[in-house]
């Protein structure tokens, strides 16, 4: 079997076995290439760990950071062991490497004031896209959904949002999650709910669909979110993750309950919500230098 046609062969699995979502199998596609692009036609049971460490620190000095270069192991680590198992190399050359650590970098989140900015009533000139996009971005920031999990909603789930409260959605790994929903949002869902029919096609499952009554893109969801807050005047670029964001850190300030934004963000790790303690940090310090007698400036 040539690197090409096992790389093949473990994509597939991924895609097929695993289950792991398109977007994801792109981005092993995409390091596993350069894994090959980097080995120059040596064969993959003649890799050595000098091998990789060579790889790294090449991909490091043309600007590459830490976090990219970890994601690039883990990539390679997983097609290594997956060659092991199959008898196809003996040692698996990325197995204790780690990646140079690069900065920290918070995820940006709106403040309460600019997100209930965002959500305030907008006149779009048509007033069933205005109830759809109220509802989405309602949704995005009262829940914390992805955006691949909002797009992604049949209309089937107004039933558990507008009588139970709450959604079900399928995060990554297609592994489903419940999570509530607010009561500003469910209005909104009711007046979309209202409207929807008169855009969608027939047999359009969707909950969020577009001007031609299919399935909305993500990519039109952040063009809609980006152009709204630019009419509003924000001060940033804002995209649908930054409510997701926002959504996290505004209930970890009011609840200080890690465990359950957790859970509702849908996190693995807990060391993935705990980023949102230091947005919290971020917030007491800005309130103590408008405060504090001897933090004024």
């Amino acid at each position: 079997m040539t690197p090409a046609e096992a790389v093949a062969a473990y994509l597939d699995e991924l895609a097929e076995q695993r289950r792991l979502s398109p977007h994801t199998v792109a981005n092993y596609r995409r390091d596993l290439a350069q894994l090959l692009t980097a080995a120059e036609g040596l064969p993959l049971d003649r890799l050595l760990v000098h091998h990789i460490r060579r790889f790294v620190a090449s991909l490091h000095a043309k600007g590459l950071s830490g976090r990219s270069l970890a994601r690039l192991l883990s990539a390679w680590r997983g097609f290594f062991a997956w060659l092991g198992e199959r008898g196809l190399v003996k040692v698996n050359p990325c197995d204790g490497m780690r990646a140079p650590k690069s900065p920290r970098r918070l995820p940006k989140a709106l403040s309460v004031d600019e997100a209930a900015r965002l959500l305030e009533p907008a006149d779009d000139g048509d007033s069933r896209l205005e109830a759809r996009d109220a509802a989405m971005f309602e949704l995005l920031y009262s829940s914390g959904l992805r955006l691949a999990e909002l797009v992604g909603l049949d209309r089937d789930a107004l039933d558990g949002i507008l009588h139970e409260g709450e959604v079900r959605v399928l995060g990554k790994r297609s592994k489903p999650r419940l999570i509530p929903v607010g009561a500003q949002a469910r209005r909104a869902l009711v007046a979309w709910a209202a409207v929807r029919d008169e855009l969608a096609v027939d047999d359009e499952p969707a909950l969020f669909i577009n001007r031609r009554g299919r399935r909305i893109s993500p990519r039109s969801v952040e063009l809609r979110l980006a152009q709204r807050a630019l009419r509003l005047g924000l001060p940033q670029h804002v995209h649908p993750h930054m409510l997701r964001h926002s959504f996290a850190s505004h209930v970890l300030q009011s609840s200080g309950d890690l465990r359950a934004v957790q859970e509702m963000l849908g996190h693995a790790s807990i060391a993935s919500t705990q980023v949102y303690t230091h947005l919290d940090f971020q917030h007491l310090a800005s309130v103590y230098d408008k405060a504090h007698p001897r933090a004024k400036r």
